[in-house]
């Protein structure tokens, strides 16, 4: 056989391995529907311009490693005690100066499937039967927490903790399906994200490389005890936080990298502009004693996942190719794991930048919470809490 024919058959052999995915190593695996969408990036120069030469999160103290896993976000209560944090196996923690105890927890189903585990991305299987608390908050005048569950929907629990009672779990008959943040006004009223109305949160990736646009930001009425829904048709919408005057709440979209801006007073009141556009993609969203907002941004956006977003057909072609999700991953990251946050201040303009470009302590971050002159960072992907 000549070399042409060897190289031909080994072509068609290669191509029936990629057809056939006979391992089941693509990540669009079980998603039979999966449909790539075009993701509204802003040009690549506003997405790289924001830099921290000195790498800064570098110096970060690494604290309680291995004591929570995954600690997404972190809360104080009215009285300045904690941190409060949720973890992987589904529930809330309470640092009392001394060490960690059970606050709170969301599913009353609590096995063994719960049990401790290597890293916070074991616990992603089960995550639907043990709870996954995301965002956390405070209401300052009664002492009840706040929270975020990705399975469970909006939900709260006593200052006593205990097992957390569920609030909203469908809005318009559309069940929560991967509830993210919230944040909590002065007349008691949650606003509050649920990033897709397809996927759940153990398939955020999925999330990710779709940029479909089914989530919503909502409005709760404690008094009322009803939900209204303020945007629709939103990129995996994530992070909430009211700014100090209360006239507008900023939250983030992840699959585009931006701020997204809603406003609650004045004549711009019920419409929604775009706040910021962030170096990286954005997770919770925090506003300081100086009405500044701390964003934690899970990573850049690399030059991969850039031309990927413009180009859903190339995207979906190389997604169903039979390479692990891993793999897809570090490629969306640029390679490595990175940790970032960003300040912006009240009209939107990039402050402060942050970063440890290379990983080397802060790999992630979900979260910022300013507190007596530090940073408290959490991360979905960390086993541990760095404090700057």
């Amino acid at each position: 056989m000549s070399a042409a024919g060897i190289l031909a058959g080994l072509f068609l052999l290669l191509a029936l391995y990629c057809g056939l995915d006979p391992y089941q190593l693509s990540p669009l695996r079980g998603f039979p529907d999966f449909k790539a969408y075009r993701v509204d990036f802003a040009p690549w120069s506003q997405l790289t311009s924001a830099q921290d030469p000195e790498n800064k999160l570098q110096r970060a103290e690494v604290r309680f490693l291995n004591q929570v896993q995954g600690p997404e976000s972190v809360a104080f209560d009215p009285l300045g005690r904690g941190p409060y944090t949720g973890v992987a196996d589904g529930r809330i923690l309470f640092w009392n100066g001394e060490s960690w105890s059970d606050f709170a927890y969301t599913s009353s189903n609590r096995s063994e499937l719960c049990g401790p585990k290597p890293s916070p991305l074991a616990y992603t299987k089960n995550e639907h039967i043990c709870g996954r608390p995301l965002g956390l908050r405070f209401d300052k005048k009664t002492g009840e927490l706040y929270i975020a569950d990705a399975y469970f929907g909006l939900m709260k629990v006593g200052p006593e903790g205990g097992l957390a009672k569920p609030l909203v779990k469908e809005v318009e008959g559309v069940p929560l399906m991967f509830t993210n943040d919230l944040d909590i006004d002065d007349d008691g009223a949650v606003y509050f994200t649920d990033s897709s109305s397809v996927f759940q949160r153990r398939n955020f990736m999925q999330l990710v490389f779709s940029g479909e646009h089914s989530g919503r930001l909502f409005k709760y009425d404690p008094v009322k005890m009803e939900t209204t829904v303020l945007v629709r048709n939103l990129a995996f919408p994530n992070g909430v936080s009211l700014s100090k005057d209360k006239s507008f709440i900023v939250f983030s979209e992840c699959t585009s990298g931006r701020l997204n801006r809603y406003w609650l007073k004045g004549e711009k009141a019920g419409t929604t502009d775009i706040f910021a556009v962030t170096p990286g993609i954005p997770d919770n969203v925090r506003t300081n004693a100086n009405g500044e907002f701390w964003v934690g941004l899970h990573c850049r956006i690399s030059l991969y996942a850039y031309v990927l977003g413009l180009h859903p057909r190339l995207r979906t072609f190389i997604l169903r190719l039979p390479i692990p999700l891993k793999y897809h991953y570090m490629l969306y990251v640029g390679g490595r794991p990175h940790g970032i946050v960003a300040k912006f201040n009240v009209d939107g303009q990039i402050m402060e930048v942050l970063e440890d470009k290379q990983g080397k302590v802060v790999k992630s971050v979900s979260e910022v919470e300013e507190k007596d002159g530090k940073l408290w960072m959490g991360s979905v992907l960390m086993p541990f809490i760095a404090v700057f």
